[in-house]
């Protein structure tokens, strides 16, 4: 789909209820609903849209919907280009392999850093995140379900206290979550929450060691069950 039409608008509408708070939506309330969109292909991959097209789909300015676009044109998510609609991003499966490759040597120094000093506070929220993405799951929201995944892997490696490492991945996980929407359409589980839970417990009881273990087996699942449903022999 190249245009999103007034029928389309509808249905995203239905499919993205207004979050809980007063007042009128934020940049921080309107840019998880348009990345989900995007994840569950509503906004198709390479689909190009206008900003007054969203901002008309999701009852905001233009100045919001800018604003958002530009934070997921940072994460590579869509493109912008001078005089050009804007355009979802569309990795393919050897970009999606080589994003992988770059997270697993990232994440095994960010978790083991993580293990240090882990606070309170941050475990909590790295559980409710995984809460949420199994209810997410539960209720076959998978779009939300894989935002979710990857912001669980980005507060843990906030967690690290190296905010170099920690930004290099935040490039790297909004890809991955685009390539998984994109490639691994007919898996039931884009991400074992169950694994995620388990590397918590790791950070929990500051074993590095066994927290960089579980990441990698954990990211070598997340690279067979994308490369894989392709039909492509994963390299790991």
């Amino acid at each position: 789909m190249n245009n999103i039409t007034s029928h389309q608008q509808r249905d995203v509408l239905a499919a993205l209820p207004l979050p809980g708070a007063v007042g009128k939506p934020s940049v921080d309330d309107i840019y998880p609903r348009i990345f989900d969109a995007i994840l569950e292909q509503r906004i198709a991959p390479a689909s190009r849209f206008t900003e007054e097209g969203l901002g008309d789909v999701f009852g905001v300015s233009r100045s919001i919907i800018r604003r958002v676009l530009a934070r997921l044109s940072h994460q590579q998510v869509v493109i912008l280009r001078p005089n050009h609609r804007p355009q979802v991003a569309a990795p393919d499966l050897e970009q999606t392999r080589q994003i992988l490759h770059a997270r697993r040597l990232t994440e095994r120094t960010l978790v083991h850093l993580a293990c240090k000093a882990p606070q309170p506070k941050d475990l909590q929220h790295l559980r409710e995140l995984v809460a949420r993405e199994q209810q997410c799951l539960k209720r076959g929201e998978r779009g939300p379900a894989i935002r979710l995944s990857g912001e669980f892997h980005l507060h843990l490696a906030s967690m690290a206290g190296n905010a170099p490492l920690a930004q290099f991945l935040g490039s790297l996980v909004p890809l991955t979550s685009l390539a998984l929407a994109r490639h691994e359409i007919k898996s039931r589980r884009h991400c074992a929450w169950q694994e995620h839970l388990a590397i918590v417990d790791a950070v929990e009881h500051r074993n590095g060691d066994e927290a960089a273990r579980l990441m990698d087996e954990h990211l070598d699942h997340l690279e067979q069950r994308l490369l894989m449903v392709a039909g492509t022999p994963s390299s790991s």
